[in-house]
């Protein structure tokens, strides 16, 4: 009986000390961290969170708006500071801002197009499009978030379901009401509250039309007392009032436009705010994305903190901790993006038709393997997802396309949700360079969905090259996409010998091709084809030795393989990759022969291979040539040289340091050269060129002829409208200096 009761006093002082910690645990006060909006500024908050944590101060509750939701949201989920840190560290905004392809997923037609054209959009005919409503869809914003939120993608109660409880703000343009998340898809909740109008569009949750929640509630610490908070740490990242000397400029009358509608609620709020972190964002603005702005706002953000640091201590003993207490920081699998392989249990698709699913099985072989009762592909990871959705949108036409991965059992349930389809596609490209001056490309891409997938691309050149095309291609399951091309060409060129102008010749250039055999795998495109030319000479303007160039019109058919591979990760200033390109025609005026003699074989190649030393500096050696073998050469196909770029001004033009215009040579070229790019800063290039050349008309003589030597050094600036900067070179075959300015993308 003794021994029972010593048991039984035993099992009350356990439970009474028990009860004793549990009410020690419920007396610590709450505490809410709330995050303002402020765009790019708001990267400020992963400093601060850094010293939060560094402090020892419990987060209870997070609340946030815009930016401020994003990084609060990821934070809830787990993310500590560091892992934050190093998310928006290795994030390529530029991209992630904005509807773009990613480069290194598209194929080489599409990867040359984003490096074209300044402008793209889409463009609706007839019925409108319901995710309209802004100039950046955020697809790329989308699909980050889904990636980052794996395991919270479903639909959740943000208090009860995530380690933080959590909330942000978006606001209703129906009733121009706020609206409060505190449930729903996580990733939805964080891209519509940071939907600038016009800028991005909004999200449609219902009868609701969601954009930037700033626009009512832009520090949300009233939230965060709703939720039960008894101590409040806000950070903001605003500049200081402006005042009418500051107004001078139609960014800073924009910015504080805004501004002033964002101050709703916001001295309220600051009044129920126990410790306030104001960021000095100076020189900075909601835009700021680049790899420099993002490194000092966070180190702004964290040296802001740390002159808190007396009233954090203070604050401690407010909430009710001593020094000895350190909060549970949770960490995701994967803190950037999810690299692990996970076993997938079953596919589903929505929101497309049963032809677009089997095309998806039977391209990504999905089909299950009846006998296991399995996925067909049993595993998947981000590169996997990005290859769905970049298909969904690509070759399937859908303006957006999610690939969600639910948990199930001891896997992932793999969900393709289709949005809306893609009608129309409009490109504008602007350049101007000292030779052809301004030039304007117009392009339009019509995707015709059938039962086999197809798209018609349209192009049209204006300045003093004129150029009209229209391509049709064929996206069948297959491995191959067979196309069809007309192109009218009206060519204005100047050729030059020796540095000097010898003649300018006219003429329209009709060119048809079919290619059944087009194989398009990311980097590679290899292509079997016949075409068609049609050269109708207009006028020749020619100087007392000018070369001898017919003004007969005629016409070839020629058969033709390419095979061109492109793996660099710039398309103007690669540091790593390379890029190889060969190419064989058979020229012939009736099909089998030219001219009454056997047909011209044409053979081109060129080859170029990045090495990088340190983080700056790259050498780029390049090998390239073109031959014509037979006794009939047309002139119109000669070889020629001169310039930046091949083919810039006519198809078979090879570029040569030193020489800017165009200069025929003799039938057989070949050229070594060696380019230095240094880079300065994160945009700004300086390249030297150094190039060695032999030519002659019979291969036993090409090295018996003059070395033809050149050098050229330019600056340039990458910008969203392309490269901008010049040049200036020398070659012994011009013996004069050659300046070249060149502003926007090459067309």
């Amino acid at each position: 009986m003794k021994k029972i009761l010593i048991m039984l006093f035993a099992v009350l002082m356990t439970a009474s000390a028990l009860a004793q910690n549990d009410s020690t645990t419920v007396r610590r006060k709450k505490v809410a961290v709330v995050l303002s909006g402020g765009g790019a500024k708001g990267m400020a908050h992963i400093g601060v969170l850094k010293v939060l944590e560094r402090a020892g101060i419990p987060i209870d509750i997070i609340t946030g708006t815009s930016m401020g939701s994003i990084i609060g949201g990821l934070y809830a989920i787990g993310y500590n500071a560091n892992s934050l840190d190093s998310m928006v560290r290795v994030q390529d905004w530029s991209y992630v801002i904005t509807d773009k392809e990613d480069m290194w997923k598209q194929s080489l037609t599409d990867r040359k197009k984003q490096n074209t054209y300044v402008f793209n959009r889409g463009i609706t005919i007839g019925k409108r499009n319901y995710n309209d409503g802004g100039i950046i869809q955020g697809k790329n914003l989308a699909e980050l978030f889904q990636q980052l939120c794996v395991g919270y993608t479903d639909s959740l109660d943000f208090s009860r379901d995530l380690p933080i409880p959590f909330a942000c703000v978006a606001t209703n343009v129906i009733d121009n009401s706020e609206y409060d998340f505190h449930c729903g898809r996580l990733p939805y909740a964080m891209r519509a509250s940071m939907a600038i109008p016009a800028a991005f569009s909004p999200v449609r949750i219902g009868d609701k039309v969601l954009v930037d929640g700033g626009l009512k509630n832009n520090y949300p610490a009233d939230i965060a007392r709703e939720m039960g908070a008894d101590i409040i740490i806000g950070v903001t990242v605003q500049g200081e009032p402006k005042m009418a000397n500051d107004l001078n400029r139609t960014m800073s009358i924009l910015s504080q436009i805004i501004d002033v509608n964002c101050k709703n609620k916001y001295d309220e709020n600051l009044a129920i705010t126990d410790l306030h972190v104001q960021v000095d964002t100076k020189g900075y603005n909601a835009a700021s994305f680049s790899l420099a702005a993002i490194d000092t706002l966070i180190r702004r953000g964290d040296e802001e903190g740390m002159r808190h640091w007396d009233e954090l201590m203070a604050l401690k003993k407010r909430i009710g901790i001593d020094d000895s207490f350190r909060p549970t920081l949770l960490f995701p699998k994967n803190p950037t993006v999810m690299t692990d392989k996970q076993r997938v249990t079953a596919y589903v698709f929505e929101n497309m038709t049963p032809q677009d699913e089997k095309f998806l099985r039977q391209k990504f072989h999905l089909e299950r393997d009846k006998r296991a009762g399995t996925a067909g592909h049993d595993s998947i990871d981000v590169r996997r997802q990005q290859l769905f959705t970049t298909s969904m949108r690509l070759d399937l036409f859908y303006q957006t396309a999610e690939c969600q991965l639910m948990p199930d059992g001891d896997g992932v349930r793999v969900v393709l949700t289709a949005g809306n389809r893609k009608t129309n596609q409009a490109h504008v490209g602007l350049r101007y360079d000292s030779e052809e001056h301004a030039a304007v490309q117009l392009g339009a891409d019509f995707p015709i969905k059938a039962a086999v997938p197809m798209a018609l691309d349209a192009t049209l050149r204006l300045g003093k090259r004129l150029m009209a095309r229209g391509e049709l291609t064929v996206h069948p399951r297959s491995f191959t996409s067979p196309s069809f091309a007309y192109t009218f060409h009206r060519n204005d060129v100047d050729v030059y010998i020796n540095g000097d102008r010898d003649y300018n010749i006219l003429y329209n250039q009709f060119q048809a091709e079919l290619s059944p055999l087009k194989i398009s795998v990311r980097h590679f495109i290899f292509q079997l084809g016949l075409r068609w030319d049609y050269m109708h000479y207009r006028n020749k303007l020619e100087a007392s030795h000018s070369r001898d160039v017919s003004l007969d019109n005629e016409h070839f058919y020629s058969y033709r393989a390419m095979m061109n591979y492109n793996s660099e990760n710039n398309w103007y200033f690669p540091t790593r990759g390379a890029r190889f390109k060969v190419e064989y025609a058979y020229m012939t005026d009736n099909f089998a022969q030219l001219d009454g003699k056997p047909g011209m074989s044409d053979i081109n190649a060129h080859w170029r291979k990045s090495f990088t030393f340190g983080n700056r500096f790259t050498l780029q050696p390049m090998f390239y040539g073109r031959l014509l073998l037979g006794s009939v050469v047309p002139p119109v196909f000669g070889n020629t040289i001169g310039g930046e770029w091949f083919g810039h001004y006519v198809e078979q033009q090879m570029p040569f340091a030193g020489i800017g215009n165009m200069e025929y040579v003799s039938h057989h070229f070949v050229a070594a050269q060696l380019q230095a790019q240094q880079s300065i800063g994160s945009s700004h290039y300086l390249l030297f060129r150094i190039a060695g050349a032999q030519e002659s008309d019979h291969l036993d003589e090409l090295f018996e002829r003059k070395t033809l030597l050149g050098c050229q050094a330019a600056y340039y600036l990458n910008t969203m409208f392309g490269p901008l900067g010049a040049s200036i070179g020398y070659s012994n075959h011009t013996k004069k200096p050659y300046i070249f300015v060149n502003l926007g993308f090459e067309f």
